[in-house]
């Protein structure tokens, strides 16, 4: 505010010594709206080579100016008004007295950018939305949005496809605003081109109902708008891509992708076809997730990231975790995707996809546990065998339609199918401290599991005639049933106890759960910038388990005999009222909301085989907090809290006894409690145009009381663990993430700084005694990059990762540690060289370096080294390549994963060395030339 004081002081003196002048450079400043001139406006010229103040002056009342004693050059024209966007220009001053064509500016109401930019700087922002300008950032030819993301600051597109913006998961990409392809953010980046997006806008897409009352109730998702060209809103473009190539000790390697767009107006058409076994596009463990599976923990990996694993290990209705990073897999995948606005009011979405996948691993896994007070080890190894061949159907769509000018209303609805058959293998060897056997297992099991899950819900909108008065009925309905066929073959020994056994039997497994909710939320305007929101949320979860196992008769060479220690029926009924209050603010740099609701939560759980009841009542609190403050046009400040519950899942509550490993069995625990966490974040960005500088940094806490976590009783004679779920308190984490970086415009380089904090407590329970793992993970990346258009693209990065374990479960002895640290480091460089326009060879490498966990034990290295080259024809329409993936042949699935007393390493089969000839056909239709956007 002070600068923009001065300036005008300035700009004050400056008109009155100008009048005094013979020569000047003068122009115009209108509105673009009106049409109007602009009066009052600073009107300034900027040094190109260090954004230093050189001339200013102030429109008059018919808007226009002269700048007097301009020498000839080359300068950074500026406009600045407060009614109106900036206006920033790069300018070559000729003659020093010369009339400037007429500078149109935009009202701020009227536009969502904060800054025009005619040319120069590729980032706007906006409020919390940052803006890409998509021509800004160079990419080769035919480039897909994936490689266009890649190159803009803020966004990160790991080699699994996994897009983080602003140290956030993406969960969204719409086209110009509406769904492409359903809820899959890869579908977007994969098949639109880059030459076709306007701009990227990156930010946190509220609610339905938060955008229509206006007020934020936290349920945002981090998303990314892909803005298209206007010219290309008309007509089709696509690729048809084949590869293939003649190995000597694996298969034979190929790919197949086939995509197709086409848009007209409101109209959008896309479709694909990808079929492979180079392990493209499997199927995820969000994916799973959709059939409300085990419930899902995590865990610190020794390259710093989360790893996700299911909490009861394999369960007998589950399929085996499938990683798609390792192990061999074919699929075929296959989708469309219909978007169409009808009388510019009703706005249409239909997405059907298919995934056909059929997947090969060979695993090992070394688990060493410990036991405090004792020098007492078990080390065990396994060796397993995995086999799935599975596919999914998935139907997606929404109707969104404006009744009137006061009513709307928008139905979802989305069906799941899914079949898979799996069968695993495992050979398991156990060992004590002395290299003594302990126990011994080898078991084969194999599933037949059929899932179906549907869902949909519509929220009706009405706006009163008075201001942010509003009322909206939400109601939703998710239905999930799940059938399964288990067999299981064990062959055991335990050597502790001179036990010997086998186990043949067969699972019938029948399990549903269902939720009903609905919301009615009532807005009212308080003030100008004061508004009050009351709601009601009513929701209804029901499960039912009904499982069944029997043991094989030898006389009747059947399944007949039932298991009562492996059989349950077991129904759960979870309702939960909840009212709440609401109070918002509003004004133009300061937005805050604060509120409470009071969850009343109802447990009816009945062991239908036992004829038990646990039934219990809970009143939770339910604060929340948002604050934002866009202290300047281009920077902001936002502050968010919540706090919520979480409900044990029907396979944690069930007390069922999971046998599929003899010696690590898994039972569910009816007296679990609902856990309670507090959640506060704090996130800041800016950018600053003229230095093009940028940061972001985010904060966020989370506190977990009554956290769901597993007791693990462990006999170390024997070998055999219970695993159960209980609650546990303490649990917390805390992160810190961020992205520094700026353009040093004499070297033409871009520079990233990542520095990243992550520490989580998790409490537990081992061998009846409390424990508490402290993970601690410290790092930092930095990343230089330079290009040349047409001629070079390079960037060379490093990722430092300190890791640190410590648990509390502590040798008393004195004899064992309970700390492990260790450190990781990624040295990774990639580049593009362009000849002649028409060749290139494009070349990745990475270096992974894993420190030893244990005296014994050695680092982890190993180098990654992929490279293409290819030729384009026909002005970039077709290509030719060889592309060599893995020329070291050093590719490896190793994974360490930490769990209080437990230390895990597992190494799976990875595809290695190959190579593919390919060729690309990269069609579209004819566009005509775009108008340019040039301001007169």
């Amino acid at each position: 505010m002070f600068k923009k004081i001065a300036l005008v002081l300035t700009a004050l003196f400056i008109t009155h010594l100008s009048f005094s002048q013979t020569s000047a450079v003068s122009g115009i400043i209108q509105d673009t709206t009106t049409n109007k001139m602009v009066k009052n406006a600073v009107v300034a010229m900027l040094s190109q080579k260090d954004s230093s103040l050189l001339n200013f002056t102030r429109t008059l009342e018919d808007g226009s100016y002269q700048l007097a004693g301009v020498a000839p050059g080359k300068y950074i024209f500026m406009v600045m008004h407060p009614s109106f966007a900036d206006y920033v220009e790069d300018m070559e001053v000729v003659t020093g007295n010369e009339k400037l064509p007429v500078v149109a500016v935009t009202p701020k109401s009227k536009l969502l950018e904060a800054v025009i930019l005619k040319s120069g700087n590729p980032i706007r922002i906006k409020g919390d939305t940052t803006i890409y300008t998509a021509d800004s950032f160079k990419v080769s030819a035919n480039a897909n949005v994936e490689e266009l993301l890649k190159k803009m600051p803020g966004i990160q597109v790991d080699k699994n496809g996994q897009i983080k913006a602003m140290g956030e998961t993406v969960e969204k990409v719409l086209v110009d605003g509406e769904e492409f392809f359903g809820d899959d953010p890869g579908m977007a980046v994969k098949n639109l081109r880059a030459d076709a997006i306007k701009e990227v806008q990156v930010f946190k897409k509220k609610s339905d109902q938060a955008e229509f009352t206006g007020i934020d109730d936290g349920l945002s998702k981090q998303t990314i708008n892909l803005k298209l060209k206007e010219n290309k809103k008309t007509g089709y473009f696509g690729k048809i891509d084949a590869a293939g190539g003649l190995q000597n000790k694996i298969d034979d390697r190929y790919n197949t992708n086939l995509m197709f767009s086409s848009f007209k107006g409101k109209r959008k058409l896309s479709a694909f076809l990808l079929n492979g076994n180079t392990g493209q596009d499997g199927l995820s463990w969000q994916d799973r997730e959709k059939f409300g599976g085990n419930d899902m923990n995590f865990e610190m990996s020794d390259d710093g990231d989360m790893m996700f694993f299911s909490s009861g290990g394999r369960g007998s209705d589950e399929e085996p975790y499938i990683n798609t990073q390792n192990g061999f897999t074919r699929n075929m995948n296959a989708g469309l995707s219909y978007n169409n606005k009808f009388y510019d009011k009703n706005t249409l979405n239909f997405s059907p996809k298919f995934n056909s996948q059929v997947y090969d691993n060979d695993r090992t896994n070394f688990t060493q546990t410990s036991f405090a007070g004792s020098d007492s080890l078990l080390n065990k190894n396994d060796v397993t065998s995995t086999h799935l061949d599975r596919y999914d159907f998935k139907i997606s769509g929404s109707y969104d339609m404006k009744i009137d000018s006061s009513n709307s209303l928008k139905i979802s609805v989305n069906t799941n199918i899914y079949h898979a058959d799996s069968e695993e293998a495992t050979s398991t060897i156990t060992t004590d401290e002395k290299n003594g056997l302990v126990n011994t297992n080898a078991r084969n099991s194999t599933l037949s599991s059929d899932k179906q899950a549907f869902s949909g819900s519509a929220l009706f909108k009405h706006k009163f005639k008075k201001n942010r008065r509003t009322f909206s009925l939400n109601a939703d309905y998710k239905i999930i049933n799940s059938e399964a066929e288990n067999y299981l073959k064990q062959d055991f020994q335990d050597f502790g106890q001179g036990i010997t056994g086998k186990t043949n039997q067969f699972t019938d497994i029948s399990k549903s759960t269902s939720t009903v909710s609905s919301k009615i939320v009532y807005t009212e305007p308080l003030s100008k910038k004061f508004a009050l929101e009351l709601s009601h949320e009513l929701s209804v979860n029901s499960g039912k388990n009904d499982q069944a196992t029997y043991s094989y008769t030898p006389s009747t060479e059947k399944w007949d005999a039932i298991i009562d220690s492996l059989t349950n029926d077991f129904d759960q009924k979870i309702i939960s009222n909840r009212p709440s209050a609401k109070i918002s603010f509003s004004d133009k740099k300061i937005k805050y909301n604060f509120g409470l609701g009071i969850d009343f939560t109802q447990f009816n759980l009945k062991d239908v085989t036992y004829n038990k009841n646990y039934d219990r009542k809970y009143t939770n609190f339910f604060p929340t907090a948002i604050f934002t403050w866009n202290y300047k046009s281009n920077s902001s400040v936002r502050f968010n809290y919540n706090g919520r519950t979480r409900q044990p899942t029907l396979n944690q509550l069930q007390p069922l006894r999971n046998n599929n490993d003899q010696f690590s069995q898994y039972i569910g625990n009816p007296n679990l409690k609902q856990s309670f966490t507090n959640s506060f974040s704090l996130s800041t960005n800016s950018y600053n145009f003229l230095k093009e500088q940028w940061k972001y940094i985010g904060i966020n806490a989370n506190f977990t009381s009554n956290a769901i976590t597993n007791s693990r009783d462990i006999n170390p004679a024997s070998g055999y663990t219970v695993t159960q779920p209980v609650n546990t308190n303490g649990n917390m984490n805390f992160g810190l993430w961020s992205q520094i970086g700026r353009k040093l415009k004499k070297a033409n380089l871009n520079l990233n700084l990542n520095p990243s904090l992550n520490f989580n407590k998790v409490g537990s329970v081992v061998n009846g005694v409390p424990n508490f793992t402290n993970n601690l993970n410290a790092g930092l990346g930095v990343e230089v990059s330079k290009s040349k258009d047409k001629k070079y693209e390079v960037s060379i990065g490093n990722e430092y990762n300190y890791n640190r374990n410590a648990t509390s479960l502590s040798d008393k002895s004195g004899k064992g540690s309970a700390v492990t640290f260790f450190s990781t480091n990624t040295l990774s460089a990639q580049g593009t060289v362009y000849y002649k326009k028409v060749w290139s060879i494009n070349s990745d490498y990475n270096f992974y370096y894993r420190q030893k966990t244990f005296p014994s034990g050695q680092n982890l290295n190993n180098n990654l080294w992929n490279a293409k080259l290819q030729r384009t024809f026909k002005k970039n329409e077709f290509t030719a390549y060889l592309q060599l993936r893995d020329i070291l042949n050093q590719n490896i699935g190793v994974e360490r994963n930490f769990d209080g007393v437990i230390y895990q390493e597992e190494r799976n089969d990875r595809l290695q060395r190959y190579f593919m000839l390919g060729f690309r056909w990269d069609f579209k239709n004819k566009q005509p030339k775009a108008k340019e956007e040039v301001l007169k």
